[in-house]
């Protein structure tokens, strides 16, 4: 059933609890925002207040000569069937690029142990895996990190633009627990 399909039987079914005057509303127009559009909003204040909604914390990897990673916070499940989740990247990333051109990538899940490592993952330029245990993931090859709570190994299924950052969908071909126990979250500018 497709997005109208779902949207019609979500509308049928609430007409049939007596709910009143509902209507499947058409799909919005997609556009870019203009400049005139944009909220009067100090970048400060926008990241301080959504700071306080703590998050947990992934590295992204992807196969190659050398591998790609990066440490993302901005990672969620998206949709049970088919089988999809997404990450937030940031235009700017030097990383991103070879993740695409590798049209794979695996999400390790960090464990709270895990803090040095997101901080490694987190900067330009080093060698991210040099002293990084991992193994390949079984479907795309990516790096799969040693002692992750859990690994969801992907394939690029589209990527959307979202102001400043790449929204990037990946299908899920592949997942399952690691060691950790417990997760390494992020909230307030900190790890908790």
């Amino acid at each position: 059933m497709g997005q109208a399909g779902t949207a019609e039987a979500a509308v049928r079914y609430l007409r049939s609890t007596g709910a009143r005057q509902v209507e499947a509303l058409p799909r919005p127009e997609l556009r870019c925002v203009r400049e005139d559009e944009r909220a009067p909003l100090d970048p400060t204040e926008f990241r301080r207040v959504l700071g306080n909604f703590a998050t947990g914390v992934t590295v992204i990897t992807a196969p190659g000569t050398p591998p790609a990673g990066f440490a993302c916070q901005s990672f969620s499940s998206l949709s049970l069937d088919p089988p999809l989740v997404a990450f937030m990247v940031g235009r700017t990333s030097t990383t991103w690029p070879r993740i695409a051109r590798a049209g794979v990538f695996c999400v390790n899940v960090l464990s709270a142990a895990q803090g040095e490592l997101c901080r490694a993952f987190a900067v330009s330029g080093a060698d991210k895996f040099a002293g990084v245990p991992h193994d390949p993931a079984p479907a795309s090859g990516s790096p799969r990190l040693a002692g992750t709570l859990a690994w969801i190994d992907c394939t690029i299924h589209a990527v959307h633009t979202g102001g400043d950052h790449l929204i990037v969908v990946g299908r899920v071909d592949a997942l399952g627990t690691g060691e950790g126990e417990t997760p390494l979250l992020f909230h307030k500018g900190r790890f908790l």
